[in-house]
């Protein structure tokens, strides 16, 4: 069984209640537009840290961090990548690897806009965990926690970050 925390779009920002909030989580995941370098490391030094570069990272972060990240954890296969779309809208440039090899779990950023859904087709869960920085359009800042247990996501909680 692993805990994760998700998080995206921070834009360089970082806000203590990422730790308070991931405390309890074994791994910390970021799908993209980290911002800096300063805040990947924090995140990094506090839990096991996988990410993906986004649109607004310079090539200090993608030096670092890839543009895709497939991994398994827990009896399931992942893929992060920050500009991904979502169910019956992919972005064309993943859609491909999405349709001939499925993960489980997709995960994208890029929108801002917390999003959760099944792709019954697919047979894959997709999380856009919003924006947990405060650069953007969006008006309520937010991560995800989950458990992946055998192969199975569960304990979805969403988390509001206020102020």
């Amino acid at each position: 069984m692993t805990k994760v925390g998700l998080l995206s779009d921070t834009h360089g920002y970082w806000d203590e209640k990422y730790l308070q909030y991931f405390e309890t989580c074994d791994e910390i995941w970021h799908a993209g537009d980290i911002g800096s370098l300063e805040v990947a490391r924090k995140l990094e030094t506090f839990r096991p840290f996988r990410a993906v570069y986004g649109n607004i990272d310079g090539q200090d972060i993608r030096q670092v961090y890839p543009q895709i990240n497939r991994f398994t954890v827990d009896g399931a296969e992942v893929l992060i990548k920050h500009i991904g779309g979502y169910p019956g809208n992919y972005d064309p440039s993943i859609r491909g690897s999405i349709l001939v090899h499925p993960p489980k779990l997709f995960i994208s950023g890029h929108s801002h806009i917390l999003k959760v859904k099944y792709d019954k087709t697919l047979d894959m869960l997709h999380i856009n965990p919003g924006a947990a920085g405060i650069s953007g359009f969006h008006k309520v800042r937010t991560m995800v926690r989950f458990i992946v247990d055998n192969g199975v996501f569960k304990e979805l909680e969403v988390i509001e970050l206020a102020g």
